[in-house]
């Protein structure tokens, strides 16, 4: 596949400088962090090597990756990596993929406060998941789940949700009998709404009593903890998006979905339309919209597309897959290992390394199509430091 006509990285090399320089004390060191790699990767800043056909002697430079997390170009090797490591732990049952929302005003707070909101959707979605499953009147078994966080909305709008991807049954609570959900039905998707509205503002409210959440700008009044009290109150209500879609078509199915959602970022290169002195225009789904006219394009000025697709930027060290229940890492080989024996399948045959001459060359010639061998090394650029 080519390269795209227009990428991020040249958004933000053309319009970056004097957008940082205007943001001044707005954005965060991480947010620099991801510019600053962004625009770096797989150019000559950051080094590369070059390498030349064992065939037909053509000569080609390749310029090394940043390997950021957020950059749309470093993702595709990352995603496969992933996909490799985890196809083991797939088993010969149904997938059920489910989806947890907050409202739109959560949304709002969470920029703010993402390190301790993120987490905390993550582990009442994982949660509610869990009991849900325990609770005899629906599976009642100990079932495993794998969550992924997304930050965006199609218009790169800030819209935190997890996706799950769950197996359809789990282990009785003895552990002794595999039990499977109704064919074509998980969990009951009301009932899951329900539980999540009710633990996460639970949960939510213990934070503010302990101090842990910031606020600013016209929420900042929302320190008070009556005045907090009374914004939640209208969140109490309202309906929070929880849904599950029909079961996954096979364990392929699955791997293929998790392929395009566990390293997915704000927006690919491949949305991108064109970019204009001032504007950039890219593609975009309107959910709301039926058919055709869904998909639309949407031209915005250049600092609002840095700037929303800086809004998720996530903090430093913050895992953005997670596994809970059976699939927790701590048990998942023993779990994953009793399920089999239950379902009275084989264990997968372990990996072995193929000796690297038998290996696939890394870099393939486009040519003629055979291996092509690193002759130099070119060595990354010294950045140019200010003065102490």
């Amino acid at each position: 596949m080519g390269r795209p006509a227009l990428e991020v990285a040249d958004i933000f090399r053309t319009h970056g400088p004097m957008w940082r320089q205007a943001q001044t004390g707005h954005l965060s060191l991480p947010q620099l962090k991801v510019m600053s790699a962004i625009e770096q990767c797989r150019s000559s800043a950051l080094g590369g090597h070059v390498l030349r056909c064992s065939a037909c002697d053509n000569i080609e430079i390749s310029y090394n990756s940043c390997r950021n997390r957020h950059c749309p170009k470093c993702q595709a090797r990352a995603a496969q990596r992933w996909l490799e490591a985890r196809q083991a732990d797939l088993l010969p049952v149904e997938y059920y993929h489910v989806v947890f929302t907050v409202p739109a005003p959560l949304s709002a707070i969470a920029y703010t406060n993402k390190a301790a909101i993120y987490r905390l959707l993550f582990d009442v979605a994982a949660q509610t998941l869990l009991s849900i499953a325990a609770d005899p009147k629906h599976l009642g078994a100990q079932i495993g789940a794998t969550l992924v966080l997304h930050t965006w909305g199609s218009a790169l709008t800030h819209h935190p949700h997890v996706h799950g991807i769950v197996p359809g049954g789990g282990l009785s609570p003895d552990g002794e009998r595999w039990v499977a959900c109704r064919r074509g039905f998980f969990l009951p998707v009301r009932v899951l709404s329900r539980l999540f509205r009710r633990r996460f503002l639970e949960e939510l409210e213990k934070l503010h009593r302990a101090g842990q959440l910031q606020f600013f700008g016209e929420h900042e009044a929302l320190a008070d903890a009556e005045a907090f009290g009374r914004w939640l109150a209208p969140l109490r209500t309202c309906e929070w998006v929880v849904y599950a879609k029909r079961p996954f078509a096979g364990p392929e199915a699955v791997l293929a979905y998790l392929s395009r959602y566990t390293h997915r970022v704000a927006i690919s290169n491949r949305r991108l339309v064109s970019m204009q002195e001032r504007s950039v225009t890219f593609r975009w789904k309107d959910y709301r919209a039926k058919g055709r006219t869904r998909h639309k394009t949407m031209t915005l000025a250049a600092d609002e597309f840095m700037r929303r697709f800086l809004l998720h930027v996530l903090p430093t060290g913050f895992h953005r897959i997670r596994h809970y229940g059976l699939l927790a890492n701590a048990e998942r080989r023993n779990h994953l290992a009793k399920a089999r024996a239950l379902l009275n399948v084989p264990q997968p045959e372990p990996v072995i390394d193929e000796p690297a001459n038998t290996s696939v060359p890394t870099f393939v010639c486009r040519c003629c199509g055979a291996a092509m061998n690193v002759v130099e090394l070119l060595m990354r650029r010294q950045p140019i430091r200010a003065p102490p």
